[in-house]
């Protein structure tokens, strides 16, 4: 199987894991859809909606960068709606935008949880809507959301109660979504890395030595090509781990995914 001239729709694009996985694709010819609200240069962050369709191009995939705020319903129907309509189809959605604040119940201002669960759980249910007509019409439909097993102990809850509960709200679109679209042959998976990954989130929000305990983003772009190569009949309601993925498919060194190969690759923090 090759994923050129597949429909790929990526939420937040323009930068770590999601960037990578359009360039993963996108060297195997996909059509990739750059979103994200970024389409001119930011002082602290790289990368734009353009910077990435650039890159994708030059790969030898085809991009189609859009700006989007996830939260806005109505902007997420008109990008999809255009996509859908001009290539007929979309083969995979990746519901890869997510907020973080990792504070407890005191500490988080109602405008960060509004914030994580706009851009979490309802995101990823608004997206997932909008896709399901033009994946209906793909020949091996995916949709995979990049959140973490739900486990219901208060150990994954008591330190960022608003957090978990956004990204596991994602996980359950995953777990309700699954049953619901089996029968129309989409498949609905959850992917979730075994170490931090060095995304800008970790950078700001973590100290250094965290940083140089991650691995790359690359990772989870070769697991998800992984996973949306497999039939999607066959692979839905599952929670994925990258390392796992990859386990399965013979790979054995993890060290060229390292930041630093010399530090011990820390473990995520809902493994």
């Amino acid at each position: 199987m090759s994923f050129k001239d597949k429909v790929v729709f990526i939420t937040g694009s323009t930068r770590g894991i999601g960037r990578e996985i359009a360039l993963k694709l996108a060297k195997d010819g996909a059509i990739i859809v750059v979103t994200g609200k970024t389409e001119k240069p930011h002082a602290k962050l790289p990368g734009t909606i353009h910077t990435v369709a650039q890159e994708i191009n030059e790969l030898g995939g085809i991009a189609e960068p859009f700006i989007l705020d996830v939260r806005d319903e109505m902007r997420v129907r008109e990008v999809v709606d255009t996509v859908g309509q001009k290539y007929g189809k979309i083969d995979a959605l990746i519901n890869n935008a997510s907020a973080i604040s990792l504070t407890n119940t005191e500490n988080t201002p109602m405008r960060k949880f509004d914030l994580m669960f706009g851009v979490n759980v309802r995101a990823t249910f608004a997206c997932s809507q909008a896709c399901i007509p033009y994946l209906e019409k793909a020949d091996n439909p995916h949709i995979l959301t990049l959140s973490p097993p739900l486990n219901m102990q208060d150990k994954w809850f008591k330190d960022h109660v608003a957090y978990t509960m956004a990204k596991y709200g994602m996980s359950m679109c995953t777990l309700g979504m699954a049953a619901e679209l089996k029968p129309k042959g989409i498949a609905v998976n959850s992917l979730w890395p075994q170490t931090t990954i060095a995304t800008m989130a970790v950078k700001v929000h973590f100290p250094e030595a965290l940083w140089q305990a991650s691995r790359k983003p690359e990772i989870m772009a070769d697991a998800t090509y992984q996973i949306l190569m497999q039939d999607s009949q066959a692979s839905t309601g599952q929670f994925f781990i990258d390392e796992a993925v990859l386990k399965a498919e013979g790979v054995t060194d993890f060290s060229k995914y390292a930041i630093n190969p010399e530090v011990a690759p820390f473990k995520d923090l809902f493994l």
